[in-house]
C-alpha cells in the first residue's frame, strides 16, 4: 500500500536503519544520504520516509510531503555550499529509475551539461 514501508524496498530498509547509509540530513518526514555511486562531487538522495514508487505518485497523494523533499534538497545544497545544483527525479525504468521508492538526486560541485544523459 502506498505510504507504507515495503519489506523489499532498499530505501525503506535505509529509513528503518536495517541498511547502512551515509546520512547527511534527517527530518521527521525525510532522509538524505550520499549516493553509493556518485555522479558529481555532491550526489545526495533525498527520500520521504513514507514509501511512494515515484514523484508523480507522491505529488498526487501527499503534496506537502513532496514539498518536504524539495525543501530538504535545497538544505542539502546549502550545507554543501553549492551555488548551482540540479535536482533530478527519475520516473520509470526508461528514465533510469532503479529503486522504486521516490528519491530526488541532488547533484552539484561540477559543471552539469544540458541536455543530460
Amino acid at each position: 500500500m502506498a505510504g507504507e514501508p515495503q519489506d523489499d524496498c532498499l530505501f525503506c530498509r535505509i529509513v528503518e536503519g536495517h541498511v547502512p547509509a551515509t546520512i547527511v540530513r534527517e527530518t521527521e518526514t525525510t532522509v538524505a544520504f550520499r549516493d553509493i555511486n556518485p555522479q558529481a562531487p555532491t550526489h545526495v538522495l533525498v527520500i520521504p520516509k513514507a514509501h511512494y514508487p515515484d514523484a508523480a505518485a507522491l505529488a498526487a497523494a501527499e503534496p506537502t510531503l513532496a514539498a518536504d523533499v524539495l525543501r530538504e534538497a535545497r538544505s542539502v545544497a546549502d550545507e554543501d555550499k553549492l551555488e548551482s545544483y540540479r535536482i533530478v527525479f527519475n520516473t520509470g525504468a526508461g528514465a533510469g529509475q532503479t529503486v522504486w521508492h521516490v528519491h530526488a538526486h541532488v547533484l552539484g560541485g561540477r559543471g552539469l551539461q544540458w541536455p543530460p544523459g
